[in-house]
């Protein structure tokens, strides 16, 4: 069974940093693809980050790059979400999934908030 843990949510103010954590079980997760979304009530489920396995890349939505970073542990099934300047659009409920063998698991989501 797959599971998720993650945390790192909560509110800030414009131009605050947040770093979200997702730490998953069940899978081997050195073989899969991290991925972080985010979606609000008024848009549609966005990709925000990805990181592959080894070789590591490491992509961003283009409305995030500059001010996002991903990045994993494989040692402790851990995936971070480092996010700095934040603004009000960047308000959502963020979820991890790991991506592999034609299966993608989704974790519970955290909520961020960026308001002043």
């Amino acid at each position: 069974q797959v599971q998720f843990v993650e945390s790192g949510g909560g509110s800030v103010q414009p131009g605050g940093s947040l770093r979200l954590s997702c730490k998953v079980s069940g899978i081997i997760f050195e073989a899969y693809w991290m991925r972080w979304y985010r979606q609000s009530p008024r848009n549609e489920r966005e990709k925000v980050a990805e990181i592959t396995p080894n070789p590591v890349e490491k992509r961003y939505a283009d409305n995030v790059k500059g001010r996002f970073s991903i990045s994993r542990d494989n040692s402790e099934n851990m995936v971070y979400l480092e996010m700095n300047d934040l603004q009000p659009p960047d308000t959502a409920m963020y979820y991890c999934s790991a991506w592999g063998f034609a299966n993608e698991y989704w974790g519970q989501g955290t909520q961020v908030t960026v308001s002043s």
